[in-house]
């Protein structure tokens, strides 16, 4: 269902008197700190006046919350997206019996990525150099894990994690059966 402007001025005035209650500031806190005199503070809250825009800014600054913080349907609530297993994606063939799920959002690609990393029995998942600095963690969820990066090689079993520079060629390959690890990709 599609909001109208008026579906969502409307509950700016129960909106701004909550969040208001919720950080314990008084009329004239809020008054004080926004530079909106406590009567009109009240008119707003009661819903017997609009705001203007440089008034809802300036509201918005003293209680801390942005526009649509303020203007949101939610009242506060936890926002927690899911995503179902059957609709996490997955990149196959990237090694040697190597599953990799994509468990990081869209948007931190090249940033922060984090990956459920399934390896079969002798699975190896070989990288080459990320950017200048990146780095990775690797934690063992099931399984032993012999990683590697340039020279430097560490068997890890379940429980352990390594952390280790990933602008260098890098591999995780399963020891003695299959393994599973969680993996995060810190690019500088």
């Amino acid at each position: 269902m599609t909001e109208t402007a008026d579906d969502i001025l409307s509950r700016l005035p129960s909106r701004l008197k909550d969040v208001r209650r919720e950080q314990g500031l008084s009329l004239d806190a809020v008054a004080r700190l926004s530079g909106v005199s406590r009567s009109m503070v009240s008119q707003i809250e009661r819903g017997e006046s609009s705001p203007t825009i440089a008034t809802l800014w300036n509201l918005t600054q003293a209680l801390k919350v942005d526009f649509a913080g303020l203007l949101d349907a939610s009242t506060g609530a936890a926002r927690i997206e899911v995503l179902r297993e059957r609709d996490v994606p997955t990149i196959d063939n990237r090694g040697e019996a190597c599953r990799l799920r994509i468990l990081s959002a869209p948007e931190d690609a090249g940033k922060h990525e984090v990956y459920d990393v399934l390896l079969g029995a002798s699975g190896v998942l070989d990288s080459q150099p990320h950017q200048r600095g990146a780095r990775e963690h690797v934690t063992v969820v099931d399984g032993v894990i012999e990683v590697t990066s340039g020279d430097s090689i560490e068997t890890l079993r379940s429980g352990d994690t390594a952390r280790y520079p990933a602008d260098l060629p890098h591999r995780l390959r399963a020891v003695d059966g299959a393994a599973r690890a969680f993996l995060v990709v810190q690019d500088a």
